[in-house]
């Protein structure tokens, strides 16, 4: 989900056209009548800025999370490392300075640069499964995922679900341009919604050493951008009027795209190299191309239909059967498509549509969280399961085109290195599904329990199980409740939850014992949930506190940065992230170390639904052996739950 590792001190590239934006999203509906509503950004001026700790409130948390990662010895020298780094003769207080200087020159707050940079543009290895998230999204019944698919030609289902989703995508495009989309409250306390601003319109562009942003708010883009055959084609959606297409005319757009890409490759005796497979690869290699294909001035303007395009729609065509048909191989398919194929992997949004009319996502996690993409998505699905009253056909919409592109062999040849790197990292990836069909959220909330923190403490046992020793865990927190925040780290793994992982196994131990160790992994467990949502979590501050370093000089002088400990505590053997509610959509993430699981969860009331990712080459994990190990956790959890009830 993130680049572990947004560690380097290095200095700040630039974005493209606009600053950064940010969020992450519950539940939201857009209406054309603004009376019933608060409009989209009206609660954004009363919005407080994310807080920078102090170092002395950082320095006891951090070193809190350390201590069920390291043996005496160890812990002493963190401690000695990050007493001297905070000292008043130490660097710290220094880069603390600076980083408030930070705060009072940004806009609207200090982490927003550092963390898009940091963690994201920066970044060189591929989007691709590394950072971009995908999700399975429910199947529709109007669309059902069953019966004949033939390979290589588009079908009706497959249109006609992909085109009602892109009404509902354009509705709510349309609705954040006006200021229409109900503005998010949690229990009162107004959310930020900037990060809708980054929604449609937005794509990441490679360039050497660092990447940028392109987007465009309000996004006017009368197109959007489809994939089929591994061809890219402009398809507007609006006329130059701004009216958009009826249902009717974007089916009918769709179709004569899929027509007029057949015709093309017809014609030629062997297809041109796909330069959207340049998006799969390494982002220097992407970018070298980039600025090859730039000196060509077509390729420039071409380059720009791809960028503006509102999002992405892949049509997948050439897939395999059981692909098509099995959910879990149908999230594998839209995390790593076929070796790259087919995307282009730096627009924010894409949906891919099967020849059944099962439907994934794949999107670029640099502007904006899951949650608020993933928020999106949920409502155009439920709106796509009513009767739809379609709009008029608007007047003079312009005819879908195949996007041509100039390439020498030098690109070529870039093309052929993306595509190998892209099917190597492809097939390295196990992607599994987990569903727990005993219980869900209603019965752990009978226990008097945050579902949330059940489960994680569920992964620290069962990790503890597997593996033997406790795992560095990331679990995302939002951070909506500031002006453009973003996302906190909550360190699941506590001093409370190794505890509880040691004893409950432990024979020797009664019942009523190791639900105390429970209990208090629990609580734990939710003090630093809160803590971190209230923007007094460790990683972020100390991530802008190391991108205040100027000199190799000072690195050598941050010694809470230099200690071991720092990158083993952040070497997640656990990315984890909550994106409940289930039923409609089933995230997947790639790990973030080479010997760690990704796990996406939701808590449905009756089920409890995760993915689990993993990188064959590891000789340390096995994502099938552990999911049953997670299975068998919270089995035995339910049934300690269910024997306490009855004391």
């Amino acid at each position: 989900m993130l680049s572990l590792l947004a560690q380097r001190p290095a200095a700040f590239c630039t974005g493209s056209r606009s600053v950064l934006s940010v969020t992450a999203r519950s539940r939201s509906n857009y209406t054309t009548d603004s009376s019933q509503q608060v409009s989209t950004f009206a609660n954004q001026n009363k919005l407080p800025r994310l807080p920078i700790p102090t170092l002395k409130a950082t320095a006891t948390r951090y070193l809190k999370t350390l201590r069920p990662l390291l043996d005496n010895s160890e812990y002493a020298r963190a401690e000695r490392a990050v007493s001297s780094f905070i000292s008043s003769s130490g660097l710290g207080p220094v880069l603390q300075r600076r980083l408030q200087e930070v705060d009072r020159q940004a806009p609207a707050s200090w982490l927003e640069n550092i963390w898009v940079q940091k963690a994201y543009l920066e970044w060189r290895e591929p989007n691709y499964i590394n950072a971009n998230w995908a999700a399975l999204l429910a199947d529709n019944p109007n669309f059902p995922a069953v019966g004949d698919a033939p390979p290589g030609q588009p079908t009706g289902p497959q249109l006609a679900r992909a085109a009602r989703l892109i009404v509902h995508l354009l509705e709510a495009n349309d609705a954040i341009n006006q200021g229409t989309l109900t503005a998010d409250s949690q229990r009162g306390t107004p959310m930020c919604m900037n990060q809708f601003k980054w929604q449609f319109g937005t794509s990441r562009i490679a360039r050497p050493g660092c990447d940028g942003l392109v987007n465009q708010y309000p996004s006017t883009a009368t197109h959007i951008l489809v994939m089929y055959r591994d061809q890219t084609i402009e398809v507007p959606v609006y006329n130059n009027a701004g009216q958009r297409a009826s249902l009717v005319q974007i089916t009918s757009q769709l179709l004569q795209a899929t027509r007029r890409v057949d015709d093309l490759l017809a014609r030629q005796a062997q297809p041109q190299p796909s330069v959207a497979n340049l998006t799969a690869g390494n982002r220097d290699n992407w970018a070298n191309a980039r600025q090859i294909l730039e000196k060509d001035t077509a390729n420039v303007e071409s380059l720009a239909k791809v960028d503006s395009a509102l999002f992405g729609v892949c049509l997948d065509v050439n897939v395999d059967a059981k692909d098509i048909y099995d959910p879990e191989r149908s999230v594998a398919l839209f995390t790593r498509s076929n070796s790259g194929c087919n995307r282009w992997f730096d627009k924010a949004i894409q949906l891919i549509v099967l020849g059944n009319g099962r439907v994934g996502v794949n999107c670029e996690h640099t502007p904006a969280d899951a949650l608020t993409t993933g928020s999106l998505l949920m409502e155009a699905m439920e709106k796509e399961t009513g009767i739809y009253k379609d709009t008029a056909s608007c007047a003079e919409l312009a005819e879908p085109m195949p996007i041509q592109w100039n390439i020498t062999p030098e690109v070529v040849k870039l093309i052929d290195n993306a595509q190998k790197e892209a099917g190597a990292l492809a097939g390295n990836l196990r992607m599994l599904l987990g569903n727990m069909t005993q219980y869900g959220a209603q019965w752990i909330k009978t226990l008097g329990v945050s579902p949330d923190a059940y489960f994680q403490v569920a992964l620290q046992a069962a990790y503890f199980r597997h593996h033997g020793k406790p795992a560095p865990t990331y679990e995302t927190s939002s951070l909506r409740r500031f002006l453009h925040g973003r996302t906190e780290t909550i360190r699941s793994c506590s001093e409370e939850s190794l505890a509880f992982s040691k004893v409950f196994d432990d024979k020797d131990v009664s019942l009523k014992k190791k639900l105390q160790y429970f209990q208090q992994a629990i609580a734990a467990h939710l003090e630093y949930s809160k803590a971190a949502s209230l923007g007094q979590g460790v990683d972020r501050h100390l991530l802008g506190l190391r991108a205040q370093i100027q000199s190799p000089e000072e690195a050598e002088k941050a010694l809470l940065f230099q200690d071991p400990s720092y990158i083993q505590s952040m070497s997640f053997a656990m990315s984890t992230s909550n994106v409940t509610p289930g039923e409609k959509f089933r995230g997947a993430f790639a790990p973030v170390i080479p010997d760690g699981y990704g796990i996406n969860y939701a808590m449905d009331k009756s089920d409890l639904k995760f993915s689990i990712s993993e990188w064959l080459s590891s000789p340390v994990t096995d994502a099938t052996a552990f999911r049953e190990t997670i299975y068998k956790t919270l089995s035995d959890l339910y049934d300690a739950g269910e024997y306490a009830k009855r004391q």
